[in-house]
């Protein structure tokens, strides 16, 4: 690798705040479990209290809805699985069919195993969820729908779902409404109150806080049927030995990129309108993918006509560029994306299609330096196509 390195991959993971860095540092190696009743317990679960009124008071929560997970994928399975069991023998399970793959399989894992139905709730070409298309969905049989799922915003190609209107749809109609907000969270304003959902998925190191842990916001008289069994440790609905450290970093990292928010989403917005058209003057045929104005600040996705994502990712990756074919649990996965297809695409541009995403630590220079390398990458990934 020759030149300088840019990191443009944030909707993957981001890089750790400084705050919550020092919160989490300044748990490690104390001792305290937060269920024990003596000192060092009862000061582990001051910390844990403390974070959860933290996490509440940024998010428009009440302190007793924040439920702790081990991060996304957790909080998403529970908010889904557990709702469907919640409300059984109702068999509908309603979900955008661009949501991410921690909220899909498990919906498909109840049609496999559990005799769910899934519906798709089909998407346009900018891969939003029409009201219209939610009413009509439910319409069609409203006593058997288990759960609505539609996350707040899409973790590739970052367009921002009218996610209030939709869960006063569903809650119209007597049914719970779920989202996840993973992505959402430090980019744009998230109320768990304002916003009418039943269950919001949060994740740590999407905002700047560690890798492992998140929290399901639960509204009150929600009562999902656990996924794990133990302890019960919070609310009943989620065992475990809480991370306390982790948890502390969580609370941090929210705190902050709440209240850094609109500043963070005004230079985000700035710095991905300089990329997106830089890349359009580089490679004129290229496709900007999703809403071009109602998405997340810091994300931009293109199709690149005639390469394969994969090997175009590779060949910036080694010129310093680091970025992602759409979703980083199914990288290296030689198929196209779901989201892209449902958003009426064709294989072969839904194969071609990279995401560059900007966070707290993006600058001007990892812009400068995905031109530099843009042309000669796509050029180069073409004559393979080719070949």
């Amino acid at each position: 690798m020759s030149g300088p390195s840019a990191y443009l991959d944030h909707a993957a993971t981001t890089p750790m705040l400084p705050e919550a860095i020092e919160a989490m540092t300044e748990q490690l190696g104390l001792v305290g479990n937060a269920s024990s009743l003596h000192a060092a317990g009862r000061r582990t679960r001051r910390v844990v209290e403390e974070s959860r009124e933290t996490i509440a008071d940024a998010l428009g929560a009440r302190p007793s809805e924040v439920v702790f997970t081990s991060g996304g994928t957790e909080a998403d399975n529970l908010a889904v699985k557990g709702l469907y069991w919640e409300r059984e023998p109702r068999k509908r399970v309603l979900i955008s069919a661009v949501e991410h793959h921690a909220a899909l399989d498990p919906a498909h894992w109840l049609a496999d195993s559990q005799g769910a139905r899934v519906e798709p709730l089909e998407v346009d070409e900018l891969g939003r969820v029409h009201p219209d298309t939610l009413r009509a969905a439910i319409a069609r049989d409203p006593d058997d729908v288990a759960l609505v799922s539609v996350m707040w915003a899409n973790n590739e190609v970052g367009t921002v779902q009218p996610v209030s209107v939709l869960a006063a749809i569903a809650h119209d109609a007597g049914i719970p409404f779920h989202s996840d907000a993973v992505q959402a969270v430090g980019q744009l304003p998230v109320s768990f109150a304002g916003s009418g959902a039943d269950a919001l998925t949060v994740s740590g190191h999407k905002v700047g806080g560690p890798m492992g842990v998140g929290a399901l916001l639960l509204a009150r008289g929600r009562t999902p049927v656990p996924v794990m069994h133990g302890g019960g440790q919070e609310r009943d609905v989620r065992s475990g030995t809480l991370d306390a450290p982790a948890i502390a970093g969580l609370a941090a990292a929210v705190r902050v990129a709440v209240r850094e928010r609109q500043a963070h989403a005004r230079r985000l917005t700035e710095l991905r309108d300089d990329l997106v058209q830089r890349v359009r003057e580089a490679v004129p045929d290229v496709v900007l993918n999703g809403d071009p104005a109602d998405r997340l600040p810091g994300n931009a996705h293109f199709s690149f006509p005639g390469c394969e994502g994969d090997a175009l990712l590779m060949l910036l990756d080694a010129k310093g560029v680091e970025c992602s074919t759409g979703s980083a649990c199914s990288a290296g996965v030689a198929q196209p994306s779901h989201v892209l297809l449902a958003m009426g695409a064709q294989a072969s541009a839904a194969r071609g299609s990279l995401r560059f995403s900007l966070g707290h630590t993006s600058t001007r220079a990892d812009v400068d330096r995905l031109i530099e390398v843009l042309p000669a990458a796509v050029e180069r990934a073409r004559r393979a196509g080719l070949s």
